[in-house]
């Protein structure tokens, strides 16, 4: 069963869930979600001998929200996960990050070796640092108009999604979900009417997916009773990061690693993206086997999959048991 507690790491609180003994698996949830992302992951590792933990990352859920934003750069997230790692009691760990918390993930890995045993990230393939800050880069694109652009214009994003928490992750969830009509196309997903806001255009389901129920929109809700400003900070610090990994330029992550991704995301459409993923197993000799490319999938991955996740999930730790 699932456990909730609380610790005190890397300067700030953060909540966690918890279930099962042995090898510690750290699941790192992406925006707009929080530990509950990974509800159908806990038993099924936790019965193949795996300790896992979930945290509600910082400025998410019953975790600590700090209020300046440069607390939410790519060095403060894998701070996070490093001191969650050792509060936990544990010298080493496997990560494993959905959206947002895929890049944690990587990045993890990448800049502590020594600590991760294995790395696996869903929809968000592994990091190679480009040669422009990445806001400048789609803003010249998408004239301002890609999500990341408009999720850095002061309070906007943060009043549009805060106005009905709720409608607002039943649309995104929806839209953004191998469901919906256009799914994976990220021009018509991520390209945001500047005046109207992101969620004009998508679709309001009259009936939730299968795999997403009104209770699990509930507690995704009542974790967002804080604001979203918190989590989108974390796109607020898409250049500093930038910055920050410029002494990583080239590095690759050669922690033992596996990618999942499914042909309906719209991650994975993002220019330049479909090449990398093509070209991963030659950049990453550590990748266990090729991408495992999910049919008819939308980005919420191991919600969408839970049977096809936990099953490459399983099978991808337990080869790496006893390596440490």
């Amino acid at each position: 069963m699932v456990q909730h507690r609380t610790l005190d790491v890397n300067g700030i609180r953060l909540h966690i869930a918890e279930e099962g003994e042995g090898p510690l698996v750290v699941l790192l949830h992406g925006f707009p979600e929080s530990w509950h992302s990974w509800r159908h992951q806990f038993a099924p590792l936790a019965a193949a001998g795996f300790r896992v933990v979930a945290p509600d990352q910082r400025g998410y859920g019953a975790s600590d929200h700090p209020e300046d934003v440069s607390s939410y750069s790519i060095l403060h997230l894998v701070g996070d996960v490093i001191g969650l790692i050792h509060a936990l009691g544990e010298r080493q760990a496997y990560v494993v990050g959905h959206d947002w918390g895929a890049p944690v993930a990587w990045h993890t890995a990448l800049l502590r070796p020594d600590v991760v045993l294995g790395v696996a990230g869903l929809s968000v393939p592994p990091p190679f640092r480009g040669e422009r800050p990445p806001l400048k880069v789609m803003q010249e694109r998408f004239d301002g108009h890609f999500y990341w652009n408009y999720f850095n214009r002061p309070g906007a994003a943060d009043a549009e999604f805060g106005k009905d928490p709720r409608a607002a992750l039943r649309r995104l969830l929806y839209g953004a979900s191998g469901d919906a009509p256009g799914a994976g196309r990220y021009e018509q997903a991520l390209v945001t009417d500047l005046n109207r806001g992101w969620l004009a255009d998508m679709p309001t389901p009259a009936t939730l997916p299968p795999w997403l129920t009104e209770e699990d929109l509930d507690e995704l809700t009542a974790s967002f009773t804080g604001g979203f400003t918190g989590a989108l900070n974390w796109y607020r610090n898409l250049d500093h990061n930038w910055e920050l990994t410029a002494p990583w330029h080239d590095a690759r992550v050669t922690t033992p690693a596996l990618y999942i991704y499914g042909d309906r995301d719209l991650v994975p459409a993002f220019p330049g993206t479909p090449d990398l993923i093509e070209k991963l197993p030659h950049l990453m000799p550590n990748l266990v086997e090729p991408p495992v490319l999910l049919k008819g999938c939308g980005h919420w991955t191991q919600q969408e999959r839970p049977k096809e996740v936990n099953e490459a999930l399983v099978g991808f730790l337990a080869s790496l048991r006893g390596r440490g």
